[in-house]
């Protein structure tokens, strides 16, 4: 079979990115509570940022072509669709660029790489977007002025949660593999985790008093099951914070959408940062175990080495003197 030339691949590759965001926006649009566009979880930008990180940014169009595909058909104008699409693109392509030039990592295994991508990723990056975005529709007339901030926080908060909860998930994914034997200990805790932390995601999802209870499941997800298991825990629980917000349920239905989508950001970056700080923590330390237990097996085996020698010096010398 005849390989690829660099230009077909780069095309297939463009191709694979556009479908990839296309699709996740379309699931994020099913949330979306301004204009049937901007939606308070928005899947498409943790995948955007994931696109530069992974593959390199020479692929960014992509990510502007899969956003121009899903913002065509709600206008409000070409030139508009051009400029929010454009948003779209610069904003995880300046992220990428900052944590880039600051030492950011894509293996998510240090704890600056995490604070990077929460700092940079998800908060920075995302605010471009959302301003710019925000910006062309009032200048389009397709907003008001009024609802220039409302509409901005939902926006960004759409965006950063994306970010938050896709984007460690789809730099994790290269190096996730299944273990070969697991014991059946270890499927019931598995299955008691999953159980427990949607029992948790539900019940913060009710009161106030009640979100704390998420926290302890993250805790035991980041040790037991390390960043996979965290970070599945933080996207259902904040997917279920979210749709408490939409709808109005909860700790968030006695106030308006801009306060809502402030306790909702602030909510979910915290379990967001909880959940991948804490599983990069435990990452970092079983690295530090597994370093001090190869240097140690080396150690022993120097002395191993070492010790016939001794031994034999030592007859010899004791030999002479006799």
């Amino acid at each position: 079979m005849r390989q690829l030339s660099p230009a077909a691949r780069w095309l297939l590759i463009v191709l694979a990115v556009t479908i990839c965001y296309f699709a996740t926006a379309r699931i994020g649009i099913q949330w979306a509570i301004v204009r049937e566009q901007i939606s308070p979880l928005w899947p498409a930008a943790g995948v955007a940022l994931a696109v530069p990180m992974l593959l390199g940014p020479r692929y960014w169009p992509g990510i502007f072509l899969g956003a121009l595909l899903t913002n065509v058909a709600f206008g409000p104008s070409p030139a508009a669709v051009l400029v929010i699409s454009s948003g779209n693109t610069i904003g995880p392509m300046l992220a990428y660029a900052v944590m880039r030039r600051l030492g950011g990592r894509n293996r998510l295994d240090r704890l600056p790489d995490a604070v990077l991508l929460v700092v940079v990723g998800a908060i920075g990056g995302t605010a471009v977007s959302a301003v710019l975005g925000t910006g062309v529709l009032v200048l389009d007339g397709a907003l008001v002025s009024g609802e220039f901030w409302a509409t901005a926080l939902v926006w960004w908060t759409g965006d950063a949660m994306g970010v938050l909860t896709i984007t460690p998930l789809l730099l994790l994914a290269p190096r996730f593999r299944l273990p070969k034997r697991v014991s059946l200990a270890r499927w019931g805790e598995a299955a008691a985790l999953a159980l427990v932390g949607l029992g948790t995601a539900l019940l913060a999802s009710t009161t106030v008093s009640k979100l704390f209870v998420v926290f302890p499941v993250l805790v035991w997800a980041a040790l037991r099951f390390r960043q996979a298991g965290a970070l599945m825990c933080s996207l259902c629980v904040c997917t279920f914070t979210i749709f408490a917000a939409i709808h109005g349920l909860g700790p968030y239905g006695s106030y308006e959408l801009a306060a809502r989508m402030l306790h909702v950001q602030a909510f979910d970056a915290t379990v967001g940062l909880t959940a991948l700080v804490l599983s990069t923590i435990v990452l970092q330390r079983d690295r530090a175990t597994a370093e001090i237990t190869d240097a140690w097996h080396r150690i022993t085996e120097m002395v191993d080495l070492i010790e016939p020698r001794q031994s034999l010096r030592s007859a010899m010398t004791q030999r002479k003197d006799d």
